[in-house]
């Protein structure tokens, strides 16, 4: 699995340099998970990352790559929640290793509904005081952040914690490098372009499953295909296979 492999390289292009703190993953870290949506109130917020109208991403990118993500880590650019005292731009990527999710029959739909289950976490991961508000269509994350969690010791580094555990379940992820964002100068704008890009790898893989004419001139992907490394590949390998049945 190497569609996302150019976008990581230039995920951590746009961090090279940066001072980013980290720090492996712990599971007696972990930060407290409510187990459902809790909602935070406003008069209950300490404030909000990505409120009053600043940046608030995120992104998943998949890879079997070890170079790329060589163990369970979590990355911090920017002010710590316990150093914030009004609302920030925002950014949390997840870069995922995981072992061979391809078929032995050639079978293109099990790597998909695997990269599928993967991006899927982010929906069932409920830190406590950590309202997350996610729009899918826009790669949008929000999240609302209690004084009470804070007073309590919450750090985005046992967030991370939370998040790694929850992704680790799924038997198919060996690895996951999660970059949270906080920075005021931080390249938001190059950084939801790439969110974007990876939204449209994970679109168009589901475009070739679904049986997508081979006629390249005709193809509103085509540019996907071709910037993409595997891409074309992948797409007439599936369309001859399908055409042997």
């Amino acid at each position: 699995m190497e569609l996302y492999n150019e976008l990581i390289r230039e995920t951590e292009g746009l961090l090279e340099g940066r001072a980013l703190q980290s720090w492996d993953y712990d599971s007696g870290a972990v930060w407290p998970d409510a187990g459902v949506s809790e909602l935070v109130l406003g008069r209950d917020a300490a404030f909000e990352l990505g409120g009053s109208g600043k940046p608030a991403l995120h992104y998943t990118c998949v890879t079997t790559s070890p170079d790329l993500v060589d163990r369970d880590q979590v990355l911090l650019w920017g002010p710590d929640l316990r150093e914030l005292r009004a609302d920030v731009p925002y950014a949390r990527i997840a870069l995922l290793r995981v072992g061979d999710i391809e078929s032995d029959d050639g079978d293109d739909t099990v790597a998909y509904n695997a990269i599928k289950d993967m991006e899927f976490v982010k929906y069932h991961v409920f830190p406590k005081g950590y309202m997350l508000r996610i729009s899918t269509e826009e790669n949008r994350e929000q999240v609302r952040v209690s004084r009470k969690a804070l007073g309590e010791g919450m750090s985005f580094y046992r967030v991370g914690c939370d998040f790694i555990r929850c992704y680790r379940k799924n038997p198919n992820v060996l690895g996951v490098k999660l970059i949270f964002i906080t920075a005021p100068d931080g390249p938001y704008a190059a950084l939801a372009a790439c969110g974007r890009r990876s939204s449209e790898i994970t679109r168009t893989l589901c475009t070739i499953l679904d049986g997508l004419p081979m006629d390249c001139s005709a193809c509103h992907l085509k540019p996907i295909c071709d910037e993409v490394e595997g891409m074309r590949e992948l797409h007439f390998g599936h369309n001859g296979r399908a055409a042997e049945k």
